[in-house]
């Protein structure tokens, strides 16, 4: 990238984290827009960029979808979230002229959008940066991470579900993220047991513990079970805040103390 850190527009952003999984269908992206959702009500300023081009759902998730990217002089200008301009989000599904166009295109394209992302979008001054991937190991990742190494990204969030099949290809995420340089914030387990709307007992359906066996493994902190919530279910399909809404449900505990941690860590590492 020609662009010096210092004369960028990711200049005036404090932390970069990117939230990785192994495979697809773990809900990285619900666990991407809670993490922001929670930072925002911590006090902190976020942007979320949606690098994961063939499957851009944050705008439905954060009831964003059909707003327009306009331009200035630094570049793309991101869409904001709320009126108070605390959530600011870019994402290919606002480029593309219909919601339900296909993004058919090879490596080589999909590559030099990423890098466009990361160097022309006009962020101003963020105290997190969001950066939901797609699912994998392959090229969008490696451009990633390459375009963001000049600003030293703090680190990945990564997210399973407790199946072994899911925890099997989170630990090739860790070995991804070894090879790249990316220090590991921790491990989410998504999908964790799933909370009843009637009696709110927790049942698991899947099994349950995976997520943690495997960070204790790799040596990487466990920040904690996101459980099945139907209250989390309903604010994502109808684009409402969750934190804000629900503040009594399982998954809220779970989304808060996860986003805690998170902040201990980078202010432990800063």
């Amino acid at each position: 990238m020609d662009t010096a850190p210092d004369s960028s527009n990711l200049a005036g952003v404090r932390h970069i984290i990117l939230v990785l999984s192994g495979k697809g269908g773990v809900g990285k992206s619900t666990i991407s827009t809670q993490i922001a959702l929670a930072l925002r009500h911590a006090g902190k300023k976020v942007g979320i960029l949606d690098v994961d081009l063939c499957g851009p759902s944050i705008p439905r998730m954060l009831n964003a979808h059909g707003k327009d990217v306009h331009q200035c002089d630094s570049g793309w200008v991101p869409v904001y979230v709320d009126q108070e301009k605390s959530i600011s989000l870019m994402s290919i599904g606002f480029l593309l002229e219909r919601p339900d166009d296909a993004v058919v295109w090879r490596g080589p394209k999909k590559n030099a959008m990423i890098k466009q992302f990361v160097a022309d979008v006009a962020w101003g001054h963020l105290d997190f940066l969001i950066i939901d991937t797609p699912p994998g190991t392959s090229d969008e990742h490696i451009s990633t991470v390459d375009a963001l190494r000049p600003f030293n990204p703090t680190g990945a969030v990564l997210v399973t579900t407790p199946q072994a099949v899911s925890i099997g290809d989170v630990r090739r995420e860790l070995t991804f993220c070894k090879k790249m340089g990316l220090r590991v914030l921790g491990i989410v387990e998504n999908m964790s047991g799933f909370v009843c709307p009637h009696c709110t007992e927790c049942t698991n359906i899947f099994s349950k513990g995976g997520g943690e066996e495997l960070a204790r493994h790799a040596g990487v902190p466990f920040l904690g079970c996101v459980p099945l919530d139907p209250t989390l279910a309903q604010s994502l399909e109808q684009g409402k805040d969750f934190i804000q809404e629900f503040p009594k449900s399982a998954a809220y505990s779970s989304i808060t103390n996860i986003v805690q941690q998170i902040l201990d860590s980078v202010s432990q590492g800063s």
